[in-house]
């Protein structure tokens, strides 16, 4: 048998060109001379070179950005619970409106995007009934025109594409792997006698978990005149804000969300996103929990749509109050 012949020409034409060192920094040296930096040395035909860096420098560079974000954003003006559809969409809508506010999304889980990264039964393609497709359209998700609806190849390509817009935006941070364990409620000073929603509780996702294995691991805060709720509907974690309503005495019970009827569904929770507390702002399938609506089933121009409303639910709640240190104490 004649040997087999193996193409070995590259298979891209930038792996033809031949092997590429970065070009070296010049970098003032503690006696003021210059000394070059090692930027590492690409080469496919196997000398690939990484940059020489410590252990340590990777750890500080991780924990410098993150601290000095959650100091920064320990006082918000607008917190989002969940980076589902809704979430997300509500963070794009008022990154892009307000580039002057600061936006924090907090996500119990490790990946954003809630349910959105696949369609119903855990099938690819994404529904998304007309007008809501204007929405893909402004964020650049191609789609199939099927007339009354469009589809989206694949979930994946919508979430992927907003997620990545969305924490493009230097007014915006997404703290994921971080549960919101309760509510900052404090007297309104708009309506005497009633309550104000004006921030959250924050715990690691895995301390939250964890809490009944261990001896009491107390939690941090965030400070903000506007909370947008978007955890979803019941789940573990799902309902969140809704249901503490209820624990805490400012709602006496959830409406539970109704069975399935899509051409009912999608116009109610657009229509009814609002802000539900004095502070807190409720948006897609938590709403349905919290007034009991019906579900839509896998359908997600409702997410979108009711998350675009929330932003601007949010920004008329700041222009009509005055805000110190992230805590409202009256009138604008």
């Amino acid at each position: 048998m004649p040997p087999i012949a193996i193409d070995t020409a590259p298979s891209h034409p930038s792996l033809s060109k031949p092997p590429f060192s970065s070009p070296a920094l010049a970098l003032k040296g503690n006696n003021g001379s210059s000394t070059a930096q090692d930027e590492g040395h690409v080469d496919w035909a196997g000398s690939y070179r990484f940059a020489p860096i410590s252990e340590a420098q990777v750890s500080r560079a991780m924990i410098k950005r993150y601290f000095s974000d959650m100091y920064d954003r320990a006082v918000s003006d607008i917190v989002i619970v969940g980076a589902g559809s809704a979430g997300l969409s509500c963070a794009y809508e008022l990154a892009k409106r307000a580039p002057e506010k600061k936006i924090t999304i907090l996500e119990a889980g490790v990946a954003p995007g809630g349910g959105a990264w696949l369609g119903g039964q855990l099938m690819s393609a994404m529904v998304v009934r007309k007008p809501a497709h204007l929405f893909l359209l402004e964020i650049g998700v191609p789609f199939e025109d099927e007339g009354g609806y469009v589809v989206v190849r694949h979930a994946a390509l919508f979430t992927s594409t907003l997620l990545s817009k969305v924490l493009s935006f230097p007014n915006v941070r997404l703290f994921n792997a971080t549960a919101v364990e309760d509510l900052i409620v404090r007297p309104d000073p708009l309506d005497a006698g009633r309550q104000r929603v004006g921030g959250v509780v924050t715990n690691w996702t895995l301390v939250s978990l964890n809490h009944d294995t261990q001896s009491c691991m107390d939690p941090n805060t965030i400070t903000a005149p506007v909370v947008v709720a978007a955890t979803g509907h019941d789940g573990p974690m799902g309902a969140f804000c809704a249901k503490r309503l209820v624990s805490n005495g400012m709602i006496e019970k959830l409406g539970d969300m109704r069975c399935l009827d899509m051409m009912r569904a999608e116009p109610a929770i657009v229509n009814r996103t609002r802000e539900v507390q004095p502070g807190l702002i409720m948006t897609g399938m938590e709403l349905s929990e919290h007034d009991g609506s019906n579900r839509m089933g896998p359908t997600f121009g409702a997410m979108m749509a009711s998350g675009v409303k929330a932003a601007h639910e949010a920004l008329r709640v700041l222009e009509r109050v005055r805000v110190e240190e992230g805590v409202v104490v009256g009138d604008a």
